[in-house]
């Protein structure tokens, strides 16, 4: 993990979205009724990822919570943990079947791919757009954060994963409620963390990326921990916002002193409500501004919505040209 970039699956929901042959935008469930609905889609989704180069799948959880299953898919709260780490068990069935396809281990194949626990925002569950805004900060408190974050947490580990990827976190303070959680009930779990940013400075909520990511490692640091955290970030958020967003975290910085950084954006569409994607100017692709996220401490990237599985070879062709 050190000093290389590693690319996670891209473009999930519009590769499911082709596997299953029906829109997925919009549902309050989105990518994750099909956890029970066509699970075997969700596997080949994962397979599609690693088909196309992808050195982490993370599993098809983000917004797979006990209180959505529960109200839309009338299950009982045992019955909604039981199908979360179901889902979990897909990645591995996945994983599997790629390694035997490729004819190694994981351990011959160097522990790769990673299988990541996807861990969506507080506010993915209320299904009223609120972790792009983080408007239930003002609102929700920090146990009741980390009690809701454990619940999902605690059935993904126990499925078992590499690492988890907490993720589109859209204030400060479900950011803050998690670090303390991972510190103090996980100190041995591997985890990245990303948050929704609404331009190319602040978090959703308002709250600049560069002072919370900051906040992050010094709370890690206090607890001798930062050997835990594979990287910090943000998700969901246009290309062309993100060197900036790298800079207010590491910019002045030396080399050695960058907080390791992942980012998996969009394809620089613009998401409304009545209409769904909607291209609004230039979108200039991904790839192209690779080579300076690297030099600001990229580790790990993936594309977020409206990018393709097809996407994580092109970032490879851009980070194994930069290593020549």
């Amino acid at each position: 993990m050190a000093n290389k970039v590693l690319i996670k699956n891209s473009g999930f929901a519009q590769q499911l979205a082709k596997n299953v042959g029906t829109k997925i935008d919009g549902d309050p469930l989105w990518c994750a009724r099909f956890n029970a609905t066509n699970p075997d889609a969700v596997i080949q989704t994962y397979l599609d990822g690693l088909e196309d180069g992808a050195d982490i799948i993370s599993t098809n959880t983000y917004q797979a919570s006990v209180d959505g299953y529960m109200q839309y898919l009338s299950l009982t709260k045992e019955e909604s943990i039981e199908l979360i780490k179901k889902t979990v068990k897909h990645a591995h069935t996945a994983r599997e079947k790629w390694l035997a396809k490729i004819g190694k281990t994981l351990e011959e194949n160097n522990g790769f791919p990673l299988i990541s626990g996807s861990v969506g925002a507080y506010g993915a569950h209320l299904h009223d757009g609120s972790e792009y805004t983080g408007d239930y900060a003002d609102t929700v408190d920090a146990d009741t954060f980390k009690k809701w974050h454990k619940m999902h947490i605690d059935a993904i580990l126990d499925v078992g994963v590499d690492c988890l990827c907490i993720e589109t976190i859209p204030c400060q303070a479900e950011s803050k409620a998690i670090i303390e959680m991972l510190c103090d009930d996980y100190p041995d779990v591997k985890f990245w963390i990303t948050h929704q940013c609404k331009d190319d400075k602040n978090l959703a909520h308002g709250e600049p990326l560069g002072e919370v990511c900051q906040m992050i490692w010094d709370h890690l640091k206090a607890r001798n921990l930062t050997k835990n955290c594979y990287a910090v970030g943000a998700n969901c958020v246009k290309p062309k916002f993100v060197t900036s967003l790298f800079k207010s975290v590491n910019g002045g910085k030396k080399p050695e002193e960058y907080i390791p950084l992942v980012v998996y954006p969009t394809s620089g569409e613009t998401y409304e409500k009545d209409i769904g994607w909607v291209k609004k100017g230039d979108c200039p692709p991904i790839e192209g501004f690779i080579p300076e996220w690297v030099a600001l401490g990229l580790r790990i990237l993936g594309g977020g919505c409206r990018t393709s599985s097809k996407d994580a070879q092109k970032f490879k062709d851009v980070l194994e040209g930069l290593n020549k």
